[in-house]
C-alpha cells in the first residue's frame, strides 16, 4: 500500500510541476490554486506536496535543470564522437529548453540546489568543448570559456525561433542544432 501512495505522490508532484511550467509562463503571478486547477489537483493536494509558493518554485527550477543535465547526458557527450556528441546534445538541450521555457529563464529559479545542477552542466560543457578542440573541431588556441558562452547565446538564439506555446518538431530541433553547431565552429564568414 505505502508503494502506491508514493507512486501516487510522484505522479502529483510532475503533474504540478508541468502544471506550473505552463500556469506560470502564461502569467507569473499564478496562484497555487490556478497551478492545481492546471494539474487536476485540489489547492490542499498542492499545498501537501508543497508548502509554499517558494517551495514550489524550488522545485521546479531542480526538476527542469536536472532535467537539463539528463538531455546533456543522454547525448553520451563522454562516449560518442565529439560532433555527434555535440550534436546531441544541443538538440536535446533545445529540446528540454523548449519543454521548460519559463523556469530555465526565470531568474525565480535561481535556487542553491538547482545552482549546484547548473555548476555541473557547465562542467559537462567544459568537458565535451575540451573533447571537441582535442579531437581538432575547435582551433588548438580557443578560450574554451569564451566557446561557451558563446554556445550558451547560439542557444537562447535559437529558442527564439520557436513559437513560445508550440512543442517544436524533431525535424525543427534538428535543423536548429545543426545552425547553432555550423555557426560555433565555423562562424557566419566565407569558407575556403
Amino acid at each position: 500500500m505505502g508503494r502506491a501512495l508514493r507512486a501516487d505522490a510522484e505522479r502529483s508532484v510532475r503533474a504540478i510541476l508541468e502544471a506550473a511550467e505552463q500556469v506560470l509562463a502564461d502569467d507569473p503571478r499564478a496562484s497555487m490554486e490556478q497551478i492545481g486547477e492546471m494539474a487536476g489537483l485540489t489547492r490542499t493536494t498542492v499545498h501537501r506536496r508543497f508548502a509554499n509558493r517558494q517551495a514550489l518554485m524550488d522545485a521546479l527550477a531542480i526538476s527542469a535543470k536536472q532535467q537539463l543535465a539528463d538531455a546533456i547526458e543522454a547525448g553520451n557527450p563522454d562516449s560518442a564522437p565529439p560532433l555527434v556528441a555535440l550534436h546531441r546534445v544541443t538538440a536535446n538541450v533545445l529540446r528540454t529548453k523548449s519543454a521548460w521555457r519559463f523556469t530555465l529563464g526565470s531568474p525565480l529559479a535561481d535556487t542553491s540546489a538547482a545552482a549546484e545542477i547548473w555548476d555541473r552542466i557547465n562542467g559537462r560543457c567544459m568537458d565535451l568543448l575540451t573533447r571537441c578542440r582535442s579531437e581538432g573541431l575547435l582551433h588548438p588556441d580557443a578560450d574554451l570559456e569564451w566557446t561557451r558562452q558563446v554556445y550558451y547565446a547560439l542557444l537562447s538564439e535559437a529558442m527564439q525561433r520557436f513559437p513560445e506555446n508550440e512543442e517544436p518538431n524533431a525535424s525543427a530541433i534538428d535543423g536548429l542544432a545543426t545552425l547553432v553547431i555550423d555557426t560555433l565552429l565555423h562562424g557566419t564568414g566565407r569558407r575556403n
